[in-house]
């Protein structure tokens, strides 16, 4: 018939429906060919003959549908995978709308610290300094040390060396103290590390004072130390490594003063080791003159009377023992300026003729001045 229309879903020439699904497939159609799903009806209707619709598990349910421990379980594995591609945890993330602390009203203590009302206090307790004490105070040579530091950080420097060099012998406590602010300030300078090694070994702290003196000595190169490393090392039980150190500089190298102390050291060493014979050895250097009183006079006789009298040799010993209160005495008397080593006295003879001066007539520029006079 010219109004028979051919069944839906069907290409002309009676092909497959669309799609290539075959109309013998079981369950598929009825029995005029046509797919349920084909069937005419208003957009958005189902009927009883629509696509079957098979039964959903909780698998696919939506989420939420599913369970909470389901839904749990996806949260924790979303959060594990958003931290292995190096994500922040959502709490932190810049667009996060709460930080954690916010939550109970309360901030960290790192954050209450930055705060500008906070009380700026400094790292360390600094020990205080007087207002007396100025950087001029310093010795020259170790203001010039720091002057690779800024101006106000070398004044502040400047003044804690200044306490320490004060403090020394009357307590050396708070001049390590002193020495060690000055340290945390200006670490790479030699004068700061020298400064806190003496501090250290007169605290009775050998082992700091001998790591201070290597850093003191790898900075500037320089030996003047050196008797000051030894008697660190007899300081921590060392005597062998002290005389191996004292040997590993040339003497001749040394200034006289040094020499001296490191003989001083050295020669303690070997009593450490019961080798008092050789203590004395060590001892006699050029720098033991008896007739002269240098600085290093005072300490190096009674270094050497002390071995004597290890010896047996008393006598001898009270001799140098006083030699050495009589150095001590006349260097305080003479009020040695610093940098000069020795006092000494010239006496100088001047001749005149005493006629001359008591007969001024004799003079004949006076004889010739009078006769002007009269003319």
């Amino acid at each position: 018939m010219a109004d028979e229309k051919r069944p839906q879903g069907r290409k002309p020439g009676g092909g497959a429906p669309r799609g290539g699904r075959p109309n013998s497939a079981p369950g598929r159609g009825d029995a005029s060919g046509k797919p349920p799903w084909k069937k005419a009806g208003k957009p958005g209707e189902r009927s009883q003959g629509d696509r079957p619709q098979r039964e959903r598990s909780d698998r696919d349910r939506p989420d939420r549908d599913r369970p909470d421990r389901d839904r749990d379980r996806s949260q924790r594995e979303r959060g594990q995978r958003d931290r292995a591609q190096g994500d922040r945890p959502r709490g932190d993330r810049a667009g996060g709308t709460r930080k954690p602390w916010e939550k109970s009203g309360d901030r960290p203590a790192r954050d209450r610290a930055l705060r500008p009302d906070a009380d700026a206090r400094p790292r360390h307790d600094d020990p205080p300094i007087p207002e007396d004490v100025a950087a001029n105070q310093l010795d020259r040579a170790a203001r010039i040390e720091l002057k690779t530091l800024s101006k106000d950080n070398a004044d502040w420097v400047a003044k804690h060396l200044v306490m320490a060099g004060r403090l020394i012998d009357s307590d050396p406590a708070l001049a390590h103290r002193h020495a060690l602010s000055a340290s945390r300030r200006a670490g790479r300078i030699g004068i700061v590390r020298e400064t806190t090694a003496i501090t250290a070994y007169a605290t009775g702290d050998f082992a700091l004072a001998l790591r201070e003196l290597r850093t003191y000595r790898r900075i500037t190169g320089r030996d003047d130390q050196l008797p000051l490393m030894v008697d660190s090392e007899r300081g921590v039980g060392r005597p062998q490594a002290a005389l191996e150190l004292g040997r590993s500089v040339p003497r001749d190298t040394l200034e006289p003063g040094v020499q001296a102390a490191l003989a001083i050291a050295m020669s303690g060493a070997r009593l450490d080791l019961g080798q008092p014979e050789l203590a004395l050895v060590e001892l006699e250097i050029p720098q033991l003159d008896p007739d002269r009183a240098f600085s290093y006079s005072p300490a190096l006789f009674d270094a050497y009377a002390t071995v004597l009298e290890e010896l047996g040799r008393a006598a001898e010993a009270e001799e140098w023992f006083a030699l050495a209160e009589r150095a001590a005495e006349a260097l305080d008397a003479a009020a040695v300026p610093e940098g000069q080593d020795t006092v000494e006295i010239l006496e100088e003879d001047l001749e005149f003729d005493a006629d001359a001066v008591a007969d001024p007539a004799a003079d004949p520029a006076t004889e010739d001045a009078a006769e002007d006079a009269e003319a």
